[in-house]
């Protein structure tokens, strides 16, 4: 919510949202007054600023943004009345032929019946819009043109390419220029970046939205899959492993033929037949259940996998860790009795708030209702929603979380986990999903206490999201120097000369058999280069091995936090460093 200051000194309260969709007419104004020839098409606000697409002859140029944004500031001085009207259909549609802007004749044709046909002008310029607008374009103070792309009309690859202007705006110049410094900061943060530094992941155009990952970054992933596994087994979580591909008739009776086909690697087999690869576990855990006769005593009944699942994401979204084609989701998928499912939610968030807790990572609940698209009996969804929020107003209080209005799965609503880094960034997590569809789809069953077959609830969670995505997000939030217990090399033995290399290397010899990730650097090069190469790779600890060290049999510490800690003995290093990676010391 932003605090936006208007004539006479009066304040008023107004969403982001409305704030930077404002922002957004403004600069489609000073692009149509700098660039009469371009045609507008959509732009809206969105999670950080805003965005619109113009059909224009070249791509804009550096020089072209600078123009525009000082256009903009022009316009905002101007302080234009925003006003709103209405036309019919027939009329709306002549309105915008005059002004001959096709793009916005497309979407006014494809309105439904009976729809009210809003536009918002200010000065010369007006804009197809459904609203709401702040009063005047004035309440802008301060604005930002951040970049501009390509961006296909309607992401589709088969329209035309359009480009697209991001921008941020604030009332206050202080929070952009906040907001600038955090961009700043994020840059250099950018897990890509520092995956490609710090010798972790990489990508490759032979592979899009598919990582490499060398040696150093797949030992994280197995740290985190190691303690991931630990935890569930505590739980009574019991881990499996499905196919890859499955025939085209499971995705069928699962509904995700019909809503997620377009999203998925299809291909056929020597056969003839139709198969898929997965992109999500549920089905093979259903599978798993429906492979023997189930009692209400087995109940709940919890399937966890990290199988590498696949999906066919559109290359313009692909970004990083973040959004790939192939990723092993922290999944799980719980079957339970009706009267379970609150003490079974309230166990996952458990497992949640542990596991966050561990990276000093907060989160807060999110409800996603029912889809548009939703499948199945709605009295059913009334009543899984109704749980979701019995659960969510005990765990944070009756309306002190978030609503999230059809954003739910197709085959059932969600609690979504929605985390903030060290840069106040929002991500969204985990997810806990209440399904009542697909057992009733795949026709299963248990036996209750009289003996009769009754249908099992599942409830599909992930909490990291997934592991790929979740080494992207810790990597940005702690700028890649990870704890001491997830950094793949945690310590660095550094020999002054040669004449100290046996030493290390016994030093290295105890460290390993402690269960230690240790390297040496006996490159013949002077110290402080060999201490600035570990640091810039962030390990956590240095040791570094002088005459001094080799003598008293000691070893002289150097932490990547606090810099040079002094002289001790190995196995005080070995204590000191082992009580941190058991604590989870930050």
């Amino acid at each position: 919510m932003f605090k936006v200051k208007l004539h006479g000194g009066r304040t008023m309260d107004v969403e982001e949202s409305m704030y930077w969709h404002t922002t957004s007419h403004i600069m489609a104004q000073a692009v149509k007054r700098l660039f009469p020839e371009a045609k507008v098409t959509i732009g809206p606000s969105i999670e950080n600023g805003f965005y619109y697409d113009f059909d224009v002859e070249k791509p804009f140029s550096e020089e072209d943004l600078r123009a525009i944004e000082e256009e903009m500031k022009k316009i905002i001085k101007e302080d234009l009345e925003i006003e709103r009207f209405e036309l019919p259909r027939e009329e709306a549609i002549k309105f915008m032929e005059e002004k001959n802007e096709p793009y916005k004749v497309e979407l006014i044709k494809e309105l439904p019946e009976g729809e009210v046909i809003s536009f918002y002008k200010q000065g010369e310029f007006t804009d197809l819009c459904r609203g709401p607008h702040l009063p005047t374009t004035g309440a802008v103070k301060a604005v930002k043109l951040l970049t501009s792309s390509g961006a296909y009309w309607r992401g589709d690859e088969h329209n035309k390419m359009l480009q697209r202007i991001y921008g941020i705006s604030f009332p206050k110049m202080s929070e952009l220029e906040e907001y600038l410094n955090m961009i700043e900061e994020a840059k250099k943060r950018d897990h890509r970046k520092l995956g490609k530094e710090l010798d972790l992941f990489f990508f490759d155009e032979t592979a899009p939205g598919m990582a490499y990952w060398m040696p150093k970054g797949f030992k994280m992933m197995n740290i985190l899959i190691d303690l991931w596994r630990k935890e569930h087994e505590k739980r009574g979580y019991m881990e499996f492993s499905g196919p890859q591909l499955n025939s085209s008739e499971l995705w069928k009776i699962s509904g995700h033929w019909d809503h997620y086909k377009e999203d998925m690697f299809v291909l056929t087999d020597s056969d003839g037949k139709e198969q898929a690869l997965k992109p999500m576990n549920c089905p093979n855990a259903i599978k798993i259940f429906a492979s023997k006769l189930r009692s209400y005593k087995d109940l709940p009944l919890r399937f966890n996998d990290i199988d590498v699942i696949h999906r066919n994401e559109k290359s313009g979204q692909l970004n990083g860790l973040f959004r790939v084609r192939m990723f092993r989701q922290d999944d799980a998928h719980n079957f339970i009795t009706e009267d379970q499912i609150g003490s079974e939610i309230k166990d996952i968030i458990e497992i949640a708030k542990y596991l966050y807790g561990i990276f000093g990572l907060d989160f807060e609940l999110t409800l996603s209702t029912r889809p548009e698209d939703y499948m199945g009996d709605i009295e059913l969804w009334n009543k899984a929603e109704a749980n979701l929020r019995e659960v969510l107003d005990e765990l944070c209080g009756k309306d002190q979380y978030r609503i999230n209005e059809g954003d739910g799965a197709f085959y059932g609503p969600k609690i979504d986990i929605k985390m903030k880094d060290c840069l106040g960034r929002e991500w969204q997590m985990g997810t806990v999903q209440v399904d009542f569809q697909l057992p009733l789809r795949f026709n299963l069953s248990y036996i209750d206490s009289n003996g009769e077959k009754k249908t099992p609830i599942l409830i599909h969670r992930a909490l990291f999201g997934s592991f790929e995505r979740f080494i992207g997000i810790i990597t940005e939030h702690f700028a890649g120097a990870f704890p001491v217990w997830l950094a793949p090399v945690q310590v660095k033995v550094l020999p002054i000369s040669d004449s100290q290399k046996e030493y290390a290397e016994k030093i290295v010899e105890k460290l390993s058999k402690e269960g230690l990730r240790v390297e040496i650097d006996d490159r013949q090069e002077k110290i402080g280069y060999k201490i600035r190469e570990a640091q810039l790779q962030k390990v956590p600890y240095m040791l570094i091995l002088g005459e001094k060290e080799v003598e008293s049999k000691s070893v002289g510490v150097r932490s990547r936090k606090d810099g040079d800690i002094g002289a001790m003995e190995a196995d005080e290093f070995v204590n000191k460093i082992k009580e941190e990676i058991n604590n989870f010391t930050r």
